[in-house]
């Protein structure tokens, strides 16, 4: 197939989106059975497994329901219907749910007691541990527990999103069932209860650490909730709720008013999955799909425990023997603690490569404004920034001293709504200016610009990055952020917080790809003057790292620079819909993953250019959401040394990475790589752990 034939309506040429995604998952839980990883992060691998899940049912799932509900029928470039794609996650989950569970109770379970951590059934107690656990029962969980019959004179209650629930049965003196329910509070109680250390038979070892799920806690002692009632059985479950509300905001509504109803539909949207304990009795299973009003393909049944996100509390432990080795992110010389940072940005542009950088120097960079008796104003967008956020409070203390503060905040980040409207309320009463977003579009942008007057006129200082001003994530996500005083750059900041804040309308910018006027654009335009280059010198190459790469029209120019020739390089986290190695299409395309320690979150876009060498960094993947219904922007990396480390050093570092990199196949399916004498061993981010604070110039 030529160059002129690519078509956008074969499907051949595209993996589908969701497929692609339960694939990435499956990499998650291949890092949970991975022995290579302390035993706590193998935990966690699991936990971060059964909390993806639970996001990808209550969005992706959720609208492919509501498709078939509605009849609306959008198809994706792959063909699949949402009826094939339902039926296809539901037999490609089915096999990486019972993987979930052996691994935890064959293989993470014996490991854990080997080190002195013990997770209990409740019925392999001893009766000293039983009669402690009742008394914790009786004075902490019963007072608030709540028992809901269901039955002609009670209707079945309302279950919350993600909530566990008990199942019970009870009989009554005529030898009649009747079924209640009790909803478990994990909202008030930690999932995983500590059974006090010392047991009958312990040499009384307080290291050793004993623990009981709640649940069973409840389920052992409701004969105290139907006194005079027989409890035949209970079984716990869960339920996942349609989390995907759209936002919509008309002339007169507001934005923040809206966005707080919304998120009160979403407690209360149609179930789309139901986990079911796997002993559950088949009468309570069926009563619970009609009541529910689901079908039997929403229903899972699983292993014990139902809900395996809640065991990332067992990273609470303090066990560092168990956990990976922490190590001390670097920090350029010039912006250690007490340096001048305005001083150290006019010198030289400087690039951070978090977490092997650490986050600090940004917050530094706001505290400093905040006290500089020569700043102006600051402006920031922030989408998702923690619930203890230092960027927030030198905003604040920036505001007490007087200084023009200006923050867009995205209310409708999803699931972080409730925390954003918190911190906009907050930045609001210390007299921050703050903007919600922008109707009709998410602002996924990462900015911030500092306006310091000076001795030769007004300086913009800015911070630019592919990650989210939080000092959390910042430890366990890899992004890059740049702090520059770059004139253009500026000019381009200003111009597009005068559009997010006002009604500027600004279709070019100098030096910025902003999405959704120039961004989609800048990249294809890009990928053909690489084909046109390498048409003329024949070293086309094109290497992108990003999260997602979903949009057709950007799969399609990267197609056609395969066929002509181009190296193309591609490592993307997440989702890929393009298939590589397609003979006379994408032969000349390769495509990796790494899923490791740290989240790969960094968005890099570089081309070959003929010798004259392009990066671009930024928020940006390769979706059309991000393309054409966010506020994105990527900006390119000016300074030679900064450009030359992410070419020479990072992009290679990550391309070599044979430990924790995964290969793409032109069938959808991923193969660990291999090692080889051209290829020797490496893992991509232990390196970077190592070698950590070489690419920002120091001033040599």
């Amino acid at each position: 197939m030529n160059e002129e034939r690519i078509d956008l309506e074969n499907s051949a040429l595209y993996i589908n989106r969701e497929i692609s995604w339960v694939r990435f998952n499956r990499h998650v839980l291949d890092e949970a059975r991975d022995e290579s990883h302390p035993l706590l992060e193998r935990v966690k691998f699991l936990a971060i497994f059964a909390n993806n899940l639970d996001e990808y049912f209550m969005v992706r799932v959720s609208g492919l329901q509501r498709q078939l509900e509605k009849g609306v029928l959008k198809y994706p470039p792959d063909g699949m219907t949402p009826s094939q794609q339902l039926e296809a996650i539901r037999q490609m989950l089915l096999p990486e749910l019972l993987s979930q569970y052996d691994t935890w109770h064959g293989e993470i379970i014996p490991k854990l007691a080997a080190e002195g951590i013990f997770i209990h059934m409740y019925a392999d107690l001893l009766a000293e541990q039983k009669e402690l656990m009742r008394t914790f029962f009786i004075d902490e969980i019963f007072p608030v527990l709540t028992p809901l019959a269901f039955d002609s004179a009670h209707p079945f209650p309302f279950i919350s999103n993600l909530s566990l629930n008990l199942a019970i049965i009870i009989r009554d003196q005529n030898n009649k069932d009747f079924f209640a329910r009790v909803k478990v509070p994990t909202n008030l109680f930690s999932r995983l209860v500590r059974i006090p250390p010392k047991r009958t038979g312990e040499s009384g070892d307080d290291s050793l650490v004993h623990y009981v799920y709640i649940e069973e806690i409840i389920s052992a002692n409701l004969d105290l909730l139907f006194p005079g009632l027989e409890v035949v059985a209970s079984f716990p479950f869960r339920i996942t709720r349609d989390a995907d509300i759209d936002i919509e905001v008309d002339d007169a509504s507001d934005l923040l008013t809206t966005v707080e109803e919304v998120m009160e539909q979403r407690a209360r949207g149609k179930p789309v999955r139901i986990e079911l304990d796997c002993s559950m009795h088949e009468g309570i299973c069926h009563m619970l799909e009609k009541k529910l009003g689901v079908t039997p393909s929403m229903l899972y049944r699983v292993g014990h425990p139902v809900g395996m996100a809640d065991l990332m509390q067992l990273l609470s432990l303090d066990r560092p023997d168990l956990k990976d080795i922490p190590f001390q992110p670097s920090v350029p010389s010039d912006l250690a603690e007490g340096r001048d940072i305005f001083s150290a940005i006019r010198h030289h542009d400087i690039l951070l490569y978090h977490p092997y950088d650490s986050f600090s120097p940004v917050v530094n960079f706001l505290r400093q404004a905040a006290h500089d008796p020569d700043v102006l104003a600051i402006k920031i967008t922030l989408y998702r920034v923690g619930s203890k956020s230092p960027i927030v409070n030198a905003l604040m203390e920036a505001r007490e001293n007087g200084k023009a503060v200006s923050a867009l905040i995205e209310l409708k980040a999803r699931f972080d709504e409730e925390n954003n409207i918190g911190w906009a309320r907050a930045l609001e009463n210390e007299g921050v200016h703050v903007v919600y977003g922008v109707v009709g579009l998410k602002v996924h942008a990462k900015l911030c610009m500092v306006v310091r007057r000076e001795k030769d006129g007004i300086r913009r200082y800015l911070h630019l990055g592919t990650g989210n001003y939080n000092a959390t994530t910042s430890r366990i996500y890899t992004d890059f952020g740049l702090l520059t005083c770059d004139k253009e750059k500026g000019e381009d900041v200003a111009n597009l917080f005068n559009l997010l804040t006002g009604y500027a309308r600004i279709t070019n910018y100098q030096k910025l790809l902003v999405a959704p006027v120039t961004l989609r654009k800048g990249i294809i335009d890009r990928i053909d003057r690489e084909i046109s280059r390498h048409r003329e010198l024949g070293d086309g190459h094109i290497i992108f790292k990003m999260n997602a790469l979903i949009d057709p029209l950007c799969i399609t120019a990267l197609y056609r620079a395969s066929q002509a020739g181009v190296k193309v390089d591609l490592q993307v986290r997440g989702i890929c819909c393009l298939r590589p190695g397609i003979s006379g299409i994408s032969e000349n395309i390769t495509v990796t993953t790494i899923v490791g320690r740290f989240l790969e979150h960094a968005r890099i876009y570089y081309f070959h250019n003929g010798g004259n060498e392009e990066v671009f960094l930024g928020s940006a993947d390769l979706m059309p959401r991000n393309l054409d219904r966010r506020v994105e922007i990527l900006f390119p990396i000016a300074d030679p040394q900064n450009r030359n480390v992410i070419i020479s050093t990072i992009l290679p570092v990550q391309l070599m990475d044979t430990i924790k990199s995964r290969l793409l196949s032109s069938n959808g399916s991923y193969e660990r790589r291999t090692s080889s004498e051209d290829l020797p061993a490496l893992n991509a981010q232990t390196w970077l752990v190592d070698h950590r604070g070489i690419w920002y110039n120091n001033g040599s």
